[in-house]
């Protein structure tokens, strides 16, 4: 007889792009006009708050049929400002939780940033900052690109560090922005390497508060098999998680019926450990139940996008979230 899931202290870590979450106000800061009332996009307060509600709901269910309880971090990339965040965790699925988040406005020209939300009573925050990436064009000028989101803390007794990214898109095609999304990955892992880098590697003499702990986790616009993730991340003493998930008729987004899974977890080797009151990875998966799909048409199964080209569809995201859930030894 197998033992309930419920059984075991477990613990969902969540990430998930969130289409364009703005609010409706013009911010003169950065290019929001086609998000506002009377830009392209035709974005109504009505329409903002048919967003949230349904943003909320999906994260509410994120990892609660194995835990039977809310995540206890969730990554989000495509937010537009704090406000977003704060009226995204009023929301009645998620205000009784008591969730805070973390939040820096990047050097993106659109606004759109990444952030993480936690579950106060079992996250104690303890440091965070923007990690600035610094990318150059062919003429050696600067290129404006999202921050990496670095949050320390201890998550349910467990020191962990993490990172949310939202890597350089492939607008300009794979092969050309290739480069660019290697270097953001060196770049993160030259911020991780300060610390003692054997000290993520699976070591069952290290004790709870001596493993350093990486959760790194984002939308980073590469497959798990691309040079970034498997050549750039992977041998410095990591684990993609999410990696065998990818599958011809799967994946977290779909772009001309093809699935990727841009979507990623990737933990340090000392999350599969048997230490003593430690958490440790347990399982992986998409959450893509048919909730948060196109239930007819020729998109049917794809994500239920909020907008296709320019066309309002009022669904959740253009992507599925991807979560990990971690147990206590």
């Amino acid at each position: 007889m197998s033992i309930p899931s419920q059984s075991f202290e477990q613990y969902t870590v969540a990430f998930y792009n969130v289409e364009n979450l703005f609010d409706a106000i013009k911010d003169t800061q950065v290019l929001d006009k086609d998000f506002t009332e009377f830009g392209h996009k035709n974005w109504t307060e009505n329409r903002y708050q048919k967003k949230l509600k349904k943003i909320s709901e999906a994260i509410s269910k994120i990892g609660f049929e194995f835990t039977g309880k809310l995540p206890a971090i969730v990554g989000l990339a495509e937010v537009e400002n704090k406000k977003v965040l704060h009226d995204l965790i009023m929301q009645p699925k998620l205000a009784p939780k008591k969730y805070d988040y973390i939040h820096y406005n990047s050097p993106d020209e659109r606004g759109i940033d990444v952030a993480l939300l936690y579950d106060t009573r079992v996250f104690k925050l303890g440091y965070s900052e923007p990690i600035v990436i610094e990318l150059k064009n062919k003429e050696g000028v600067l290129e404006a690109t999202r921050d990496i989101l670095y949050v320390e803390g201890v998550l349910a007794g467990t020191p962990v560090h993490i990172y949310i990214n939202h890597w350089p898109s492939r607008r300009d095609g794979a092969e050309a922005t290739d480069a660019k999304r290697v270097e953001v990955a060196s770049q993160l892992i030259q911020h991780i390497e300060i610390k003692d880098p054997n000290k993520k590697r699976i070591d069952p003499h290290l004790d709870i508060n001596e493993a350093h702990h990486v959760i790194i986790m984002g939308d980073f616009n590469d497959d798990p098999e691309n040079n970034s993730i498997k050549k750039g991340i992977l041998p410095q003493g990591f684990d993609n998680i999410t990696a065998p998930l990818k599958k011809f008729h799967r994946g977290t987004l779909n772009h001309q019926f093809k699935w990727n899974l841009f979507d990623q977890i990737i933990i340090s080797e000392s999350l599969h450990n048997h230490v003593s009151g430690s958490l440790y990875f347990y399982k992986a998966d998409i959450f893509d139940g048919i909730m948060l799909r196109e239930w007819k048409g020729k998109y049917r199964g794809q994500p239920a996008r909020t907008f296709v080209g320019g066309n309002y569809k009022g669904g959740y995201s253009d992507h599925f979230p991807v979560f990990a859930l971690f147990r206590r030894n």
